[in-house]
């Protein structure tokens, strides 16, 4: 005859037997570890690579008369006013390790920026890196007319297309 108090030890042991083979369990699934070994490392997706643009940046370096429009209408006469501008033309520079030196919106500071491309065929100029906010979209560029316009829809509104029209060397 079994006792109550052998019963209750034996019902203890196997409760505690089968709580021990369900935390082993848990130990090996779905990289949950109890123990001393490393969890399986989670892989991030590869950020798709940079598309490179088909304008160089050698071919924007260099000095150009700026100008600005909102209105489709205004470009005739604001190309006029960027040509104008070259006496006193924006500087666009080579930079250190093969992008240009321009100002991002908003900065006082010109700094090293990429010429990007897309799938779309769209070329762009920003901060390396994806195509995101800070970037302008060059909307036409014949070698002596770059217009551009930036991404961020608030910079747009502000800046509205920009005329770049390249200065004659000096003489």
């Amino acid at each position: 005859m079994v006792n109550s108090r052998n019963a209750r030890a034996s019902l203890n042991l196997g409760m505690a037997s089968l709580m021990a083979l369900g935390l082993g369990a848990c130990g090996s699934i779905g990289g949950f570890s109890l123990g001393g070994s490393q969890p399986a490392a989670v892989q991030e997706p590869a950020a798709p690579p940079e598309l490179p643009a088909t304008i160089r940046s050698e071919e924007i370096v260099g000095r150009w008369g700026l100008a600005s429009y909102l209105n489709p209408s205004d470009r005739a006469r604001t190309e006029k006013a960027a040509v104008a501008q070259c006496k006193n033309p924006y500087v666009i520079g080579a930079g250190p390790t093969g992008g240009v030196i321009m100002h991002l919106a908003d900065q006082a500071t010109p700094q090293e920026l990429r010429l990007k491309g897309s799938q779309s065929g769209k070329n762009y100029i920003g901060p390396a890196g994806p195509i995101g906010e800070q970037d302008r979209e060059i909307v036409s560029f014949d070698g002596r007319v770059m217009i551009t316009r930036f991404v961020d829809k608030d910079a747009a509104t502000r800046y509205g297309n920009m005329v770049y029209i390249r200065c004659a060397p000096r003489a």
